[in-house]
């Protein structure tokens, strides 16, 4: 409760200080005021300076899906991991750690996680990124490795934060309470100070617990940010983002059974209140210097540094029995994720004779560092803990934690990790493309190219690669409204994996095939995109299933994935929003794959060819409408109706065919009720409104694992605009 009151405390004050100024509204609010009446914004033309494309996106040759600040806070979506994926088309979330990191797979794999512009992909962190202080953010389906660094074949997310935007003084605050006791105070700041200096900063408290008992999440953001224009041709931004977050231990959340998915209660929980929490702290520097040259040419640098800590507890059994009963382990583990990063690029427009020009080359510097001692753990249970009693269970066995502070205490992190907990990697890039325009821009022919390096320690073993990536891609404007597009673009993934035989994993590299049509509706006020993919990738790796450690990984060898998928999005009729979209996903194995088993040490089929890949629905389809009135006595009220539906799922993990049990397919339905104004907004959601039984999972050999999601549950937050 002293959270809240100070939350409070703070939001009161920056209402009383924006009081004694004069307001204006922020052109960075998702909302567009024409003839005095109200419609949202769900649609953006062109995507941040982070994309270095430099165009609209309709023009350009790969799937881009852009999720607006105005979409996030219709739905009141509070970080990555809460309900954001409800607007990308094919996107899931797997392996649910809470809210501590986040792990997006789309495509039929990983998405690489970018933060303006810059790779800070891991095996552990960062921390999931809260929406206080993020302006939109976009997905890139395909490869996005030559505009980024080395990535996945099935694409990145890019999380674009709020900038200073020169305006006099103007922002907003908000309050939003829920279910669970859910508390949560966050206020955003814009003001010029002069002619050349712009600030802005964003706050954020916030308080959860959950609909298990004994689960908690209470976070904190600060986020300063100056925009200093140096000259009439320069512009310098700067911005710091610290994010401290304490919860409950991972593992909290899963249930564990012999006997599949969903048996237990939705609010069942094998945690205890006495295990030491889980705490992190995130700093982020971004600094970005652009100079234009003149209308056409301009060059961008820019440096990032990340420090991700992590102190935390992991509740995971030691063995799960026949008759349900389970012996718990508690681990503890200290990480230290720095990540440092540089890029310069330059932007550029020429004709010669009839044919354009549009010129992007760079130079791409990354650095990444993971440090981690997770060799210390115990039993909890001298008895069997029994799964089938609801109520608390005493621990008999202690928890351990005054041992693991004296263990941190006694030596330095980089003493207790090195070399089994330690994963660095360094990494340079060199990339050249021009989009040819013909038939003044109309056909737009790209060519490019990408040399990548990375050298990588990986568990102690080290290894170089290099490769040169191609792209090709064409796009035509068959009018003012309506483009097609095809793709042609390569890969190059490192991984982290440790061979049983001692050896790490290569990099992962795919091939992707894409074809497309982008529409513009009603001058751009919705659009459309229909797009059909193939991508086949090499050398992608998975757990050892013979492992219980999960230390060693296996080859899964050649894998395919072939879909389709289709995104709408804007205001279709005037006070109509909508958000729509649905993706066919089809991943399989090109060969079979086969596994030692270290008790006969003979080898076993895993996978035959044909077999599914984990981490995927076939289907996925979306929807988000909401219409609000434009006049008469209902002017400001507004309606909300989503949902989400997955079918046909595999599970997380390896074991995703053969004599396990299927998970259900998945449905889920939203509804809220808005009312604003040009100064006051209110808003109320209720989330899984049919109240479902909803869960995501794995078989994890003699037994399985899932996790379930909250039952009904609701949100109401009261915001002001100054």
């Amino acid at each position: 409760m002293k959270n809240v009151l100070i939350c409070a405390s703070l939001l009161g004050s920056m209402l009383t200080f924006a009081q004694e100024k004069d307001t204006i509204k922020s052109n960075d609010i998702e909302e567009v005021v024409v003839n005095g009446k109200y419609y949202k914004k769900y649609v953006e033309k062109e995507g941040s300076s982070s994309l270095r494309l430099n165009e609209e996106l309709i023009k350009v040759p790969q799937n881009i899906s852009i999720i607006t600040n105005r979409a996030l806070e219709d739905q009141q979506v509070t970080t990555i991991s809460d309900g954001l994926l409800r607007n990308v088309a094919g996107a899931q979330r797997l392996e649910h750690w809470g809210e501590m990191y986040s792990r997006i797979n789309m495509r039929g794999s990983r998405a690489g996680a970018f933060f303006n512009g810059v790779n800070v992909t891991s095996n552990w962190g960062p921390l999931s990124e809260d929406m206080s202080y993020v302006d939109h953010i976009e997905f890139v389906k395909g490869p996005g490795g030559f505009l980024m660094s080395a990535g996945e074949p099935s694409g990145i997310y890019n999380v674009v934060t709020k900038k200073p935007t020169g305006n006099p003084f103007n922002g907003s605050a908000r309050v939003t309470l829920g279910s669970f006791d859910m508390y949560r105070a966050e206020t955003d700041l814009d003001s010029r100070l002069s002619k050349k200096v712009s600030v802005r900063l964003n706050l954020m408290g916030s308080q959860r617990n959950s609909f298990r008992d004994y689960e908690f999440n209470n976070r904190y953001v600060i986020n300063p940010s100056v925009k200093v224009e140096l000259t009439d041709k320069t512009t310098l931004t700067a911005e710091y983002i610290y994010q401290k977050a304490k919860m409950s231990e991972v593992g909290s959340a899963y249930v564990f059974s012999t006997e599949g998915y969903a048996t237990r209660p939705v609010n069942y929980t094998h945690t205890d209140p006495g295990i030491m929490p889980s705490n992190m702290e995130d700093h982020t520097v971004n600094v970005n210097l652009q100079h234009q040259f003149n209308k056409n040419w301009k060059l961008t640098t820019q440096v990032t540094y990340l420090n991700d800590y992590t102190n935390a507890s992991d509740i995971w059994p030691d063995a799960v029995n026949s008759d349900g009963t389970m012996i718990r382990r508690l681990s503890y583990w200290e990480g230290s994720n720095v990540m440092k990063f540089g890029q310069v690029y330059l932007n550029g427009y020429e004709k010669t004779g009839k044919v354009s020009h549009r010129i992007l080359a760079g130079l791409d510097l990354g650095s990444k560092k993971y440090l981690a001692d997770w060799n210390y753990s115990h039993v909890l249970d001298a008895t069997p803990f029994n799964t089938n009693i609801l109520t608390y269970q005493p621990v008999t066995n202690g928890y351990g934690y005054e041992e693991w502070i004296e263990r941190i205490n006694s030596s330095p992190l980089n003493q207790r990790a090195t070399p089994g907990g330690t994963i660095d990697q360094n990494y340079s890039g060199v990339y050249l493309q021009d989009e040819l325009g013909f038939l003044e821009d109309r056909l737009r022919l790209t060519v490019a190219a990408r040399y990548t390096n990375i050298k990588q320690n990986n568990y102690g073993d080290t290894f170089e690669a290099d490769k040169i990536s191609p792209r090709v891609g064409l796009s035509y404007s068959i009018d003012d409204n309506t483009s097609a597009y095809a793709l042609y673009d390569q890969s190059f993934t490192p991984q982290s994996g440790l061979f049983r035989d001692g050896s790490t994993a290569k990099p992962l590299t795919g091939n992707s095939y894409e074809i497309g049509l982008k529409r513009d509706w009603f001058n751009g006020k919705w659009n459309t995109t229909l797009s059909l993919y193939n991508i086949r990738k090499d050398n992608a790796i998975s757990r050892d299933p013979a492992d219980p450690t999960s230390k060693y990984s296996i080859l899964d060898g050649k894998t395919g994935v072939q879909g389709v998928e289709f995104d709408l999005k804007g205001e279709v009729v005037k006070g109509f929003n909508a958000i729509f979209n649905y993706a066919y996903t089809d991943n399989e194995y090109k060969e079979a794959i086969t596994y030692i088993d270290p008790a006969t040490n003979t080898p076993k089929i895993l996978h035959n060819e044909g077999d599914k890949v984990a981490g995927y629905a076939k289907h996925t389809l979306n929807g988000w409408l909401n219409y609000t009135f434009t006049n008469g006595t209902l002017e400001g009220f507004g309606l909300s109706f989503g949902g989400s539906y997955l079918a046909d799922r595999t599970s997380w993990t390896w074991d995703s065919t053969g004599t396990t049990k299927p998970m259900n397919d998945y449905l889920k339905f939203d509804a809220g009720a808005s009312w604003e104004n040009s100064k006051i907004r209110v808003n109320l959601n209720i989330f899984n409104v049919f109240n479902r039984y909803l869960y995501s999972g794995a078989s994890y050999g003699s037994y399985y694992y899932y996790q379930a999601e909250a039952p009904r549950n609701w949100r109401f937050s009261i915001s002001y605009k100054f």
